[in-house]
């Protein structure tokens, strides 16, 4: 028999209760215990399948929650589909824009606010200095992906960019090129970022748009404000560029890990035993060594549920030629200065294969377990729970 490995969903059935009790979580988060505790299990229904040679096996559904580490595989291979047909036969580079962790504890309370800045910020630092003719003097294109946590699972809001390596000139009739492995001046974007994110901070406050609660409730004083703001403006901001990607080829591989990712996935618990999860995670303050940590139930949980973003919050954003109003013509128009009409990922590598979720595997491909020759077919279907209580909320977990 293979040993069961803990997973998420095994924290939350074992100790949700309890933490509930504790945190009196937001309706958001109270979706994400329910949705992950119930995720494959009968209480979501599914489909009885049997297999040629007899045997038969439930296979119950998925909870698609966008927070949920089982769900993803089928929503990344899709979206990867449509992000293939996008790529350009060009080097692309890889920008990430962090916060200052002073930020995090008023972006924790101020959620859809804060990062929402947090894309402006980083989308108009990218488009304004590339716009420069001292730089680069083209329109750009940026894929940016939200992150908010760190490898320990604490708040840490960052935004990973995938640039192509240049773009289009003002007039449109040309294909500005980025120099070789040289992207834009990372001091320069840095300071520019600052400057934007600080100025959108500021003008949230004076419009009493932002909320502080328990320690930062003295920021709604002036004096206070200016205070705790005035460190921020005079210190560096982490913007790192990371070496260029190459071309298109590693760009997916580097979409297929990033884009759909969760605040940690079940591949990292160790051990759910004797009150404690344990956990594998990078130390990047000691040159990437894997570590394990240990945390209370409720205290994972906490940190797990600090990930759980606002109803509808978009964390995968388009701007410049890739923005959703203008792609098409302008991905048209770039491929035609680029003298590739046909498409630019005729040679690209196939989608990378993903976990498919229970249920939406094709049937011709899964084989019996017992006797490793019948394959899989589905005989009925199985209804969820009719006592199952319902849910005082309905929101789109996408």
């Amino acid at each position: 028999m293979k040993e069961h490995r803990p997973e998420v969903a095994d924290v939350i059935r074992e100790y949700g209760a309890a933490y509930r009790e504790r945190y009196h979580p937001s309706k958001e988060q109270r979706r994400v215990l329910d949705d992950l505790a119930e995720c494959r299990t009968a209480a979501l229904g599914g489909h009885l399948k049997k297999y040629s040679c007899g045997h038969e096996v439930p296979v119950y559904n998925s909870c698609r929650n966008r927070h949920c580490p089982k769900c993803q595989g089928a929503a990344r291979a899709n979206w990867l589909q449509a992000r293939q047909q996008e790529l350009l036969d060009v080097e692309y580079f890889h920008v990430v824009f962090t916060v200052p962790q002073e930020l995090a504890p008023l972006a924790l309370q101020n959620r859809r606010i804060v990062y929402g800045m947090l894309f402006r910020a980083v989308s108009q630092t990218l488009l304004t200095l590339s716009r420069d003719p001292r730089h680069l003097g083209a329109e750009i294109a940026c894929l940016a992906v939200l992150h908010t946590w760190g490898q320990n699972l604490h708040h840490h809001p960052h935004v990973h960019c995938v640039v192509p390596g240049g773009g289009l000139s003002p007039d449109e009739e040309r294909w500005v090129s980025c120099r070789d492995g040289f992207f834009l001046p990372v001091r320069l974007l840095s300071r520019l970022f600052r400057g934007k994110f600080v100025a959108e901070l500021h003008r949230a406050w004076e419009h009493q748009q932002l909320r502080f609660h328990g320690n930062l409730r003295e920021l709604e004083h002036p004096k206070a404000w200016e205070g705790w703001l005035e460190p921020l403006r005079n210190k560096d901001w982490v913007v790192y560029s990371k070496p260029p990607f190459g071309g298109p080829q590693q760009v997916l591989k580097y979409l297929a890990r990033y884009t759909h990712r969760v605040a940690i996935s079940n591949q990292r618990l160790v051990s759910l035993d004797d009150g404690r999860v344990t956990f594998r995670y990078k130390d990047y303050a000691h040159h990437n060594v894997q570590r394990t940590m240990s945390l209370d139930p409720l205290e994972f949980l906490r940190r797990f549920l600090l990930h759980v973003l606002p109803s509808g919050f978009m964390r995968i954003r388009y701007y410049g030629f890739l923005a959703n109003r203008h792609r098409a013509e302008k991905l048209q128009r770039v491929r035609l200065l680029l003298r590739d009409e046909t498409s630019s990922t005729e040679n690209l590598p196939s989608i990378p294969d993903a976990p498919a979720s229970i249920g939406e595997a094709p049937d011709e491909l899964e084989i019996c377990p017992v006797c490793k020759q019948g394959r899989l077919l589905t005989v009925a279907r199985i209804g969820a729970p009719l006592d199952r209580p319902p849910r005082p909320w309905s929101f789109d977990s996408s």
